[in-house]
């Protein structure tokens, strides 16, 4: 059995070897992700070594069974006596390894469905079959096999690629073979199996070849169709356009081939993963085994040396046991226990190196799929980003002349293009993939609804940022950074060092980001938290709402304009809607000097797409109380104002061209980035951008704010030195951080470019500008008191009134 076991194992061995061979190299596997938590989580549904190298093969070897000289293997040792049971029934070992292998092969992937598992491109001339089944392989390995001379004999060690070989080499040399005409039966009965198939073949690729006619015959029909509707639009226009039509069909096809093979792999790796889990539960029950027989050995070795003590008894008295003979004999059997034992361990660590080594081929095979796949879309989003600008660029002159068919042409185009992902006809599915959705992973609208020139211009950059994230995921990605992290911290706590410091900087994937933002929050406001009892978030809420706060008024006014334009806080029955009002009421309840300031909202907002209601609520703490000086979300915002001084001073030392250009124009740039300051960047970023910037900030603290803040006129810095309107400089600063996708970019540049970046300096100068502007607002307030006397001494006082006295 072993034998037979053995055999199997290498043709397993073999064949997934030949598909490595074919599918090429990879990279590390990553380990599976953290489930998500939040409002983002519910929204999204959503490995492996190298090739076998030579110290696979050695270890393969090394763990190979031994055979004694002259043992008997396969069928030779399946005709002998079971030794010990002289009237056990013989049957054939044959017969039973070819049922074994029978039922293997309906359990082996792509044998049940025929050819369902064969890759074919289809060609105007011909069939391409580029993967093999696994049943040609299967063949031609056995013809192969059949070429080579059988074995002279099994001694030693024996590896499993010298056991393989076809149903002539499984026998003992001397024992005469059976099997010659079944053989010679086979072979002819796969000739003509594979005639069939040929003659099949060739009406496949001829009822083909009528198909494509039938196609290309109805393509020229609606070219010819569309061209007269389209006269007088430029004859090298619409070839351009159809080029870009056709190449957009074949990109379409090829995605969703590889979507096909990539769902079949993820079931091989399933399957895969199942069997290693049946294995690792048996080879626990063995080493149990094992460790019972090695008691009971040690105890029958103790007895035996006692035994060896006592005299032996007299050879003469009659009925005297021979103890000696009966304790050989158990000895003797329990070393063949024994040897037997080792043999199925070795036999079972062996099969756990393969199927690990096969698990992890197959995951790395995926993740090859998954990059091209990625690779083609990404051309794709491309190609539909150009495709839309070239239609704008085609509408503009031909909307300028006079209204003829043309004009209806590229209205119809752009119309068809600018449409959201919605429910589509199932013939459109093929003709115009999905790329961009309404909502992006965060639930934030992507294409506007209003303005078409908007919609084009949104609907252009949603593909741009797509091409970034999908070019990015071919490379070394950080997700497979952190998968090694987590991989390697599976048994400890995460801890502050600086290899988390430059994998948080890189940016943190979707899946992984609740648990980091949680334990950075915990991290922070670890002090906070261990001075409170239990259930103190909830106790906070049920104070909020059973007595009248002073701040429930203004949090109700700001609730539906925090994030209009995520999906989860649109409408007053949205999710995200009450959580968000829990958390600033229970928050108020806290801190009832500040209550409520506008933009403490959208900090919240932000916090629970990822994290849940306590949670969030220990992150605006930690944002308020921990992160930001005092005063900061204060009704005089000194704490915000400083910040823009220090900022302006960081500006001129670190950005002198752009610091004099402004300064030159008269541009007061302080009161843009005064909003960047006040809510980390909410609504001034894309959201892509903005989550990268979350990361660092809730890790490194508001020093964070500072770098992006400078990097992001650093990454526009030639642009705004060609401006030489004030008016035009104001106007480009309000939007320009919306038009900055490449966050790997904006990254380096405040990590990078910007350093050294010592927060010490950021500390004394606060501390200066805070004195500063204190004398001044002590200097207004004396100003406005003065004002006041003058006001109630004048005899004309009852006609000027303030408007804070008009709204009481």
């Amino acid at each position: 059995m072993t034998y037979w076991l053995q055999e199997l194992q290498q043709k397993r061995w073999e064949y997934c070897s030949g598909l490595d061979m074919v599918k090429g190299d990879s990279r590390a596997s990553p380990t599976p992700g953290d489930f998500s938590k939040g409002l983002v989580a519910r929204d999204n549904p959503d490995v492996v070594g190298t090739h076998p190298d030579a110290s696979a093969e050695k270890a393969r070897n090394v763990l190979a069974v031994e055979a004694s000289p002259g043992e008997l293997v396969g069928e030779a040792a399946a005709h002998q006596p079971a030794p010990g049971h002289p009237n056990s029934i013989n049957f054939s070992f044959k017969q039973w390894g070819t049922e074994l292998k029978n039922s293997m092969s309906s359990l082996r992937p792509g044998r049940a469905h025929g050819d369902s598992r064969k890759s074919v491109f289809y060609t105007n001339e011909e069939w391409e079959l580029l993967d093999p089944s696994p049943k040609d392989l299967e063949e031609s390995m056995a013809q192969e096999e059949r070429k080579k001379p059988a074995p002279e004999g099994n001694k030693g060690k024996r590896p499993l690629r010298d056991m393989i070989g076809s149903s002539r080499n499984r026998h003992v040399s001397g024992e005469p073979s059976a099997d010659g005409a079944q053989s010679a039966a086979g072979v002819r009965s796969q000739q003509e199996e594979l005639e069939r198939l040929r003659k099949d073949l060739s009406s496949q690729k001829e009822l083909v070849r009528l198909l494509q006619q039938t196609v290309r015959s109805s393509q020229y029909d609606k070219y010819f169709a569309s061209s007269r509707l389209s006269e007088g639009v430029p004859k090298d226009a619409l070839d351009l356009l159809h080029r870009k039509d056709d190449q957009i069909l074949g990109l379409s096809s090829q995605l969703e081939q590889l979507s096909l093979e990539r769902e079949s792999l993820q079931q091989e790796a399933r399957t895969l993963k199942g069997k290693v889990g049946e294995l690792s539960e048996q080879l626990g029950m063995l080493l149990e085994t094992i460790q019972a027989k090695d008691e009971v050995i040690m105890k029958l070795s103790r007895r035996l040396s006692e035994g060896a003590d006592v005299p032996a008894p007299a050879a003469g008295v009659p009925g005297s046991p021979a103890p000696a003979s009966r304790e050989q004999l158990e000895l003797d059997r329990l070393k063949d226990n024994l040897q037997g034992y080792k043999t199925q361990n070795k036999f079972l660590n062996k099969e756990i190196l393969e199927l690990s080594a096969l698990r992890r081929n197959a995951e790395r095979r995926e993740r090859d799929l998954m990059a091209k796949y990625s690779s083609l879309e990404a051309k794709l989003c491309q190609m539909e980003s150009k495709y839309l600008i070239l239609l704008q660029e085609v509408k503009t002159p031909v909307c300028s002349e006079e209204p003829g068919p043309a004009r209806g042409v590229i209205a119809q185009l752009l119309e068809d293009a600018l449409q959201a992902d919605g429910p589509e006809q199932p013939g459109q599915a093929l003709v115009k993939p999905r790329l961009v959705s309404e909502y992006d992973i965060y639930g934030f609208r992507t294409v506007p609804e209003d303005d078409e020139e908007e919609k084009l211009v949104a609907k252009v950059r949603a593909l741009d940022l797509k091409t970034l994230h999908l070019t990015e995921n071919q490379e070394v990605s950080t997700g497979v950074k952190w998968e090694n992290y987590f991989a390697s911290t599976m048994n400890r706590e995460m801890a502050c060092s600086p290899e988390l410091k430059n994998l948080i900087r890189a940016g943190i994937p979707h899946e992984h980001r609740s648990k980091v933002w949680k334990w950075c929050v915990d991290l922070h406001a670890r002090k906070f938290k261990d001075s409170t009892e239990p259930g103190y978030f909830q106790t906070l809420l049920q104070k909020a709402l059973e007595k009248q706060n002073p701040a429930s008024k203004q949090i109700e006014l700001d609730l539906l304009r925090t994030l209009p334009n995520n999906k989860h806080y649109s409408g007053p029955t949205s999710e995200g809607i009450q959580k968000l009002r829990n958390v600033l009421l229970a928050f108020s309840w806290r801190n009832p000097d500040i209550g409520y300031c506008q933009g403490l909202n959208r900090l919240v907002a932000v916090a629970l797409l990822y994290l849940e209601q306590e949670d969030a609520f220990w992150c605006l703490v930690t944002i308020v109380e921990v992160f930001m000086p005092r005063d900061y979300y204060t009704k005089t915002l000194l704490g915000s104002q400083v910040d823009q001084r220090v900022f302006r001073d960081l500006m001129s030392e670190k950005l002198p061209r752009v610091h004099a250009h402004l300064e030159q124009h008269g541009v007061d740039y302080t009161l843009i980035t005064f909003n960047w300051f006040l809510v980390v960047f909410v609504d001034s970023v894309v959201s892509d951008v903005l989550f990268k910037i979350w990361d660092s900030f809730l890790y490194e603290g508001p020093k964070v704010i500072f770098r992006f803040a400078l990097a992001l006129f650093k990454y526009k810095e030639e642009e705004i030195l060609k401006l030489q309107d004030p008016m035009s400089m104001f106007k480009y600063l309000r939007y320009f951080t919306r038009t900055i996708l490449d966050a790997r970019k904006l990254i380096s540049i405040s990590f990078g470019d910007l350093n050294p970046f010592p927060l010490r300096q950021i500390r004394n100068r606060r501390s200066y500008h805070l004195e500063k502007v204190r004398l001044e607002l002590t200097e207004l307030e004396a100003i406005r008191e003065d004002f006041l006397r003058e006001r109630d001494a004048s005899p004309d006082k009852g006609e000027l009134v303030s408007d804070e006295e008009e709204d009481t």
